[in-house]
């Protein structure tokens, strides 16, 4: 799903055009049956669509299939599932994975989303939604900073954290008490633009070594 934000400002005269806007993959680690990440990631969409500095593509990992068994030679199932998913990683600029805790870490389907793929994620900044009950999906973000910094991807400090979800938001979709998530995605996309954009600068001067 392609979220194009399409309120620009309008330099003044004489001043330096903006940059284009980066792209930016929203991946929804969740594809459990029930799951609560729809709700989460509506909202996170939402505040990055009132941003002019981002275009968003988001990636649902309910609709893919890929296994755990990595293979140099995918079979044709493989590629088909490789397809839907290796162009929008490639073409990001920055990711944010809103992601929810299960038993201490994250998905299963994220794990292996990240194990399919290497260059699509090296030098660019990875950040986190994440969800869940006493410790909001912290510790879930935690392991995935060592597995992405394994990739060669840089994940921005600040988080947007939801503990004990089910009770954070009402029943149109939207927090319960929106001002400090509010402030938390503001944060969190300020950083992630910041990286994103010293990042992409940096590798058309110089090709990433990884």
């Amino acid at each position: 799903m392609d979220i194009t934000n399409s309120a620009t400002a309008t330099p003044a005269a004489g001043s330096p055009a903006a940059p284009p806007p980066l792209n930016l993959a929203v991946i929804v680690a969740s594809n459990r049956e029930g799951r609560f990440a729809p709700v989460v990631t509506d909202w996170f969409a939402a505040r990055v669509a009132e941003r002019d500095d981002f275009t968003t593509h988001v990636l649902d990992l309910a609709d893919v299939d890929l296994p755990t068994a990595l293979s140099s030679r995918p079979d044709d199932a493989v590629r088909a599932e490789l397809a839907k998913v290796s162009p929008v990683l490639d073409a990001a600029d920055a990711f944010v994975v809103v992601t929810p805790e299960y038993n201490h870490s994250f998905p299963a389907a994220l794990k292996s989303l990240i194990d399919w793929h290497r260059a699509e994620w090296q030098a660019k900044p990875v950040g986190f939604v994440s969800y869940g009950g006493i410790s909001g999906g912290l510790r879930a973000v935690e392991q995935l900073r060592q597995v992405y910094a394994e990739m060669h991807a840089v994940t921005v400090r600040d988080t947007v954290s939801f503990p004990f979800v089910h009770s954070r938001f009402d029943e149109d979709g939207e927090p319960v008490d929106p001002t400090g998530p509010e402030g938390a995605a503001k944060t969190l996309l300020d950083q992630l633009a910041w990286w994103a954009r010293a990042l992409k600068d940096a590798k058309a001067v110089r090709p990433y070594a990884g």
